[in-house]
């Protein structure tokens, strides 16, 4: 035991020192700004633990992002109702948020404040609230609630660009993990443009929607966190904390947070509007794989979309796009019909069905026209589609 303490401890301290020199070249949250003096941040030279100087900037560092970061982000409790079939329940939920400006507004996930009829904001000096939603999008999984400011003291985010964020980057989670307020965990950007399922919760809908750009993390992530923030080491938040994947409904390592560039855009018009329109081709599909290419006649290097559903009265379907289907045989046999592929969109080349969806989400609008180039039965054509609202 004793043998694996020691190893334990070595990597503990690699860790850190590896943290430290990360932070010290990246973070202008300077030892001096928080001390007060004129003195500039030190530089790493010669050992890196000499007098434990190295360790305590890198603690400093991180207290300054959670001193500035902690009271922006606060807890929300709900009380809502839930619909399966013909039963109707009350269920209570908690989750977290972030002040988004002066007015009140606050910024969290969809799921953490559907169907909810009273809301319960608590700030991490302990005022407590209640709140209003503003606005919702089941699509991006952002939600807008809006306090009385009256009497309040509200510290908004400074939001980061998350479209430079690059995977090995030091990152922070904040929020509420089951209910203990203002937890702060650190960790690295895993993976960049993952993208994320999110099934509505209405009982007579099958309707579900995949939000791209998606930020994967390490940092830990537990129920409640969700509507929390990712933050850089600049204290700006990149993402918003949305679900794990795990085996336990607990932290496994592997988070999901919604890129602050979507942020960026969707808040603002939830706040005018209660609702964003998002542009959609109408249609369902995978990323093609050799395997599939090969049975289509393909060449196995072939990259883009295959066409998996399409639906009826939606822009595929008027553009005539064709959908994957399965015939029978006589003897009850399978066969697969592959639909069209779609190689590129607007000219830009499509290789994953993320590379369409970002581009959809990111760079078009309600009532726009996209070129389509696709393979159909092994030939390449161009289709226009206009795009509809969903």
């Amino acid at each position: 035991m004793k043998k694996r303490y020691v190893v334990l401890s070595f990597l503990i301290v690699l860790v850190l020192i590896v943290g430290a020199v990360a932070l010290l070249r990246t973070s202008p949250v300077s030892v001096a700004a928080q001390t007060g003096t004129a003195t500039a941040t030190p530089t790493v030279s010669g050992s890196l633990l000499t007098d434990g100087t190295v360790i305590e900037q890198v603690q400093s560092i991180y207290r300054g992002i959670y001193d500035t970061v902690n009271p922006s982000v606060v807890n929300i409790q709900v009380l809502g109702t839930y619909n399966y079939g013909f039963y109707v329940g009350a269920v209570s939920s908690q989750g977290s948020g972030f002040v988004w400006d002066t007015q009140g507004h606050i910024v969290t996930n969809n799921h953490v404040v559907e169907n909810a009829y009273n809301i319960t904001v608590t700030f991490s000096d302990g005022t407590t609230t209640t709140a209003e939603v503003v606005g919702t999008d089941v699509q991006s999984d952002l939600a807008v609630i809006k306090v009385d400011p009256t009497g309040l003291t509200l510290h908004p985010v400074s939001l980061g660009n998350s479209q430079i964020v690059k995977v090995g980057d030091l990152v922070i989670a904040i929020g509420n993990p089951y209910g203990l307020a203002g937890s702060m965990t650190q960790g690295i950007v895993s993976a960049l443009s993952r993208s994320l399922t999110v099934d509505s919760s209405n009982p007579f809908s099958s309707s579900t929607y995949t939000i791209p750009d998606i930020i994967q993390t390490d940092a830990a992530v537990n129920p409640g966190n969700s509507g929390g923030v990712l933050v850089n080491t600049s204290g700006e938040v990149i993402g918003v904390t949305s679900a794990i994947q795990s085996t336990t409904n607990a932290n496994a390592g592997i988070a999901f947070a919604i890129p602050s560039h979507i942020v960026e855009r969707i808040v603002p018009v939830l706040i005018k509007d209660g609702r964003y329109k998002h542009p959609s081709l109408g249609l369902s599909g995978i990323t093609l794989t050799a395997n599939y290419a090969t049975e289509m006649g393909l060449d196995a290097n072939t990259h883009g979309v295959l066409i998996t559903e399409i639906t009826p009265g939606g822009a595929a379907d008027l553009a005539g796009l064709r959908e994957t289907t399965q015939q029978y045989t006589r003897y009850n046999r399978g066969v697969i019909i592959f639909g069209d592929v779609i190689t590129a969109i607007d000219g830009n080349p499509v290789r994953t069905y993320e590379d369409l969806i970002s581009y959809i989400f990111n760079k078009t609008e309600v009532g726009q026209r996209v070129e389509l180039t696709i393979l159909r039965d092994g030939k390449e054509m161009t289709v226009t589609a206009t795009l509809q609202a969903e």
